[in-house]
């Protein structure tokens, strides 16, 4: 058994769709990408991971598919069944390229109806999961009073009615807490939320971007296991991490320039901080360090 994770070839990364707010400027403008960074931040993480010991299974490069550097929006492990998600319509494309990513190592693919972004709007939290939404809407411009008159509208990704879905295949096994998004900047809770250490009982928080009534959810059922960010680690996606462990002891791969408050609040939860340059991926295309990485746990090597 090893720790398996997926990654998306970053030759072809750049923004096609712009289909969340980091990847357009303030006039609506589609953001060029710096490919040849781009590729040498992707690589540097891949031989993190690996040199860590983990197994990564690396998707293909696809020229009308630059989307898959993400691929945490592939769908979500649920026991022996891989749910696969519903993507918003300028990454709907994607879903082919996972199903052939996963099927050879030995998980069920299934499918669900419902809007469905994978584990970035699904993860356990200690005893719970975390699943967390927000409206889905039409992306268009519309005008606005101001300058530039017009705005864009991105929506959120998942629907609630995903979770039923999900559990009619195969029981989560946990308490669902359901959690509300309200900032169009955070459109997953992967961007804003993060559980990690032991049993990934604790939880990196972004609030602001939450409604009032999931804060209080979320103080109420985690009370002194949350760590809240501020606006500047937020900003730079610190809340976007990908946890695992390390011969029994956690780790938390970080995005490059996180203030050194965050970290030691982190080492003191007794957990191993490692650091990776993504800027590229979160300054142009909206995901860190765990936007890239499709977390499928442990898997018999074949």
């Amino acid at each position: 058994m090893q720790h398996t994770v997926l990654m998306g070839d970053a030759t072809h990364f750049s923004v096609v769709g712009g289909a969340n707010p980091h990847t357009r400027d303030r006039y609506g403008r589609k953001k060029t990408v710096n490919r040849e960074e781009a590729i040498v931040q992707w690589k540097h993480m891949h031989d993190l991971l690996r040199d860590q010991g983990l197994r990564v299974v690396v998707i293909p490069p696809n020229a009308k598919h630059p989307g898959l550097v993400y691929p945490a929006n592939a769908g979500v492990r649920v026991g022996d069944d891989f749910i696969l998600s519903n993507l918003t319509p300028t990454r709907a494309g994607e879903q082919a390229a996972y199903r052939d990513a996963i099927e050879p190592l030995g998980l069920r693919v299934q499918n669900i109806e419902s809007r469905f972004e994978g584990e970035a709007d699904l993860f356990p939290c200690g005893e719970l999961y975390l699943f967390t939404y927000g409206e889905i809407r039409k992306q268009r411009f519309v005008p606005r009073l101001g300058w530039p008159p017009w705005k864009r509208i991105y929506g959120f990704r998942s629907q609630p009615k995903a979770v039923d879905e999900i559990e009619a295949i195969r029981p989560l096994g946990k308490p669902i807490l359901q959690i509300r998004l309200n900032n169009e900047g955070f459109y997953h809770g992967d961007t804003c939320l993060c559980s990690f250490g032991e049993n990934r009982e604790h939880l990196l928080a972004y609030m602001p971007v939450l409604d009032h009534a999931s804060r209080e959810k979320l103080r109420e059922q985690l009370n002194d296991r949350i760590v809240e960010i501020g606006d500047a680690d937020a900003a730079i996606y610190a809340a976007n991490s990908f946890h695992f462990e390390r011969a029994g002891e956690p780790c938390l791969v970080m995005p490059d320039g996180i203030s050194d408050d965050l970290e030691a609040r982190i080492r003191e939860r007794g957990v191993h901080v490692l650091k990776t340059n993504v800027s590229e991926f979160y300054k142009k295309g909206g995901g860190s360090v765990k936007c890239m990485i499709g977390d499928l746990g442990k898997i018999p090597i074949r």
